[in-house]
């Protein structure tokens, strides 16, 4: 049987925010699985904001996606075809696949998840490299200590969520940054944190007096720019700063970086970036951890679904930059 595997390839690195004019959309057989392969039918694609990044030349944690390859992507789908011993017709796998329809796969980084444990698109949130961001984040780097007060940027998303969630089930004051009356309401109404500040609305600095009296021990970082710089003049002695992201940034043709970062020699504090690669040898751990709290019902998981197609890639990412997304982004693209 012959199938039509429709791509989104980069066809130019963007200048500022990504343009229609950056991708291209090509049909291809989609081939079938040789000795030792596979055949993933994709269903879901994780949208990620890192998506920006890995668009741009030049050296990173990873390597840039290069003009002409299909979109990098982390997805769930279905094997409809197998060569493999490992991975037999019917399983639902999770991996990096691309933003296509099909892709053949030898099962090297894929993982076997039970759609009967979890729904599919929470293995790319809360049980995914969301999860497992915010889990090593703020465990490894961060090292919240029971009654400390965590801050975090970005908390009405699919980082942010479970990271104040996770400080909670610590022992931790959390407060959340984020964007909107509606979004903060869910943050303490929905993800049970402390209290929120709307950063559209209110002067973070400000707020952040009136919820971290005593200081911030931990920020957890997802948004970089100014929040950033308003944290940096809380910190409390001895805090540490997680940077995970800077979603402000990656499209600004000319980026900011703190300009309150004496504010870490003044409290003897840490900046420090987390990436999810670095602890691969102990993903189980994470999901292990984090499943048992999602069934406990102390972890809860908010996957943002939008139905379409691999066509509506481009403006389903812009989502995220446009503040439009509620949790974990992810675009459906088969059923």
């Amino acid at each position: 049987m012959s199938r039509i595997n429709r791509r989104i390839r980069l066809a130019a690195r963007p200048v500022g925010e990504p343009r229609p004019t950056d991708w291209r959309q090509t049909e291809e057989p989609a081939g079938e699985p040789g000795d030792g392969e596979f055949l993933v039918q994709v269903l879901y694609l994780s949208i990620d904001p890192a998506m920006r990044g890995w668009m741009n030349a030049g050296r990173s944690y990873i390597r840039p996606v290069e003009v002409g390859e299909v979109m990098r992507a982390g997805a769930v789908g279905r094997v409809i075809a197998s060569r493999h011993s490992g991975f037999a017709v019917g399983d639902h796998v999770s991996g990096t696949f691309g933003v296509q329809e099909y892709c053949v796969s030898d099962g090297r980084g894929v993982t076997k998840v039970d759609p009967a444990a979890a729904p599919l698109p929470t293995y790319l949130g809360t049980l995914g490299m969301s999860g497992l961001t915010a889990y090593f984040g703020l465990i490894e780097v961060g090292r919240p200590e029971p009654g400390q007060t965590v801050v975090v940027s970005g908390a009405a998303g699919a980082v942010g969520s479970v990271v104040g969630q996770i400080a909670k089930i610590l022992g931790c004051r959390v407060v959340g940054i984020a964007g909107g009356e509606a979004k903060c309401r869910m943050v303490v109404d929905e993800f049970g944190f402390d209290a929120a500040i709307d950063y559209q609305s209110e002067d973070v600095r400000k707020a952040l007096r009136e919820h971290a009296p005593d200081g911030v021990d931990v920020y957890f970082d997802n948004v970089g720019g100014d929040v950033l710089d308003a944290v940096l003049l809380r910190l409390a002695r001895g805090a540490r700063v997680v940077v995970c992201g800077a979603i402000s940034q990656y499209n600004s043709t000319k980026p900011q970086g703190p300009a309150n970062y004496l504010s870490l020699l003044v409290n003897r504090a840490s900046m420090t970036g987390i990436v999810v690669f670095d602890y691969a040898d102990r993903y189980a751990e994470g999901i292990a951890r984090m499943a048992a709290w999602r069934a406990e019902g102390r972890l809860k998981s908010l996957e943002d679904v939008v139905s379409g197609s691999v066509a509506d890639f481009p403006d389903t990412l812009m989502r995220l930059f446009r503040g439009e997304n509620h949790g974990k982004l992810v675009l459906k693209i088969a059923d």
